[in-house]
């Protein structure tokens, strides 16, 4: 049987990681938990986004993954060390990925960083781009109010637009050159954001670099699937199926077809 990628997320933001890990590794299987119930993590203490990335983690352990994409960057501040010593297979997170996106795309060295309240406080990207080059100027900024748009699928709207501009006002009028979209919620916003921001400042999204970085892993460990069989993906969710997957087929298009069923996984709560 084909050893899966296990990616999770806080909700369905990093269905943005999977999109991109199809396209380049359309062998893949994927198995993909969101943690609707729960979302938004940023809000919520580290200890509390680590306790449920274990769960969660434990939950995607017994289908014998080949490696686990912790696709949150709120999750990935609090508990990729943690559950890298737990598990013996390759654990990537999304924050240093995007990191070095960054520190390519940018020709200023004025980069600016959104996020949940828990990746901005934990300082973990300034933390990631200063330990790259000591030269760049990060400029941070949470923005709690996007995550909630996402989950509800409100991507465009004016409501949308309202909320985005006014979660950048800061970061409109500064001098940075490159954006990094510190949530894998925020691609779903991408567009906005762009128009928001203006055609000048370069969008970075971690989802692309992550996916390269799982390619690399594998390759380097003779895992890459190498069947010629299309993989069949298995979505779950902690919270409400039907908002779900009405948000994965928008954003997978018709990748989600060869997954006809999203499981709702009720067994995990708050406790």
């Amino acid at each position: 049987m084909q050893q899966a990628i296990a990616i999770l997320d806080s909700g369905v933001g990093g269905l943005t990681v999977v999109k991109e890990v199809m396209r380049q590794l359309p062998r893949e299987k994927i198995i993909y938990f969101g943690d609707t119930a729960r979302t938004p993590y940023g809000p919520r203490s580290s200890e509390e986004v680590r306790h449920f990335t274990e769960q969660i983690v434990d939950f995607l352990i017994q289908f014998n993954p080949k490696a686990i994409v912790i696709a949150c960057n709120t999750a990935t501040a609090a508990a990729l060390d943690y559950i890298s010593e737990k598990v013996s297979i390759p654990v990537i997170g999304v924050i240093h990925p995007g990191a070095r996106a960054a520190i390519s795309a940018t020709k200023t060295g004025n980069i600016g960083v959104i996020g949940t309240l828990g990746t901005i406080g934990s300082g973990a990207y300034t933390a990631a781009l200063q330990q790259l080059s000591p030269y760049i100027h990060v400029l941070s900024e949470a923005c709690p109010a996007l995550v909630p748009l996402v989950e509800k699928g409100q991507f465009r709207s004016d409501e949308t637009t309202a909320v985005v501009d006014d979660s950048l006002r800061g970061m409109k009028s500064s001098s940075i050159d490159c954006l990094i979209l510190g949530c894998t919620h925020y691609p779903f916003l991408k567009e906005t954001i762009q128009e928001v921001m203006g055609e000048k400042v370069r969008l970075i999204s971690s989802a692309d670099e992550t996916a390269r970085e799982v390619s690399t892993i594998l390759y380097d460990k003779g895992q890459l699937a190498n069947s010629n069989e299309s993989p069949v993906h298995q979505f779950f969710c902690s919270g409400d199926a039907d908002i779900f997957q009405k948000i994965a087929k928008n954003w997978l298009g018709e990748h989600i077809r060869r997954t006809p069923v999203v499981w709702q996984v009720s067994r995990f709560s708050d406790t």
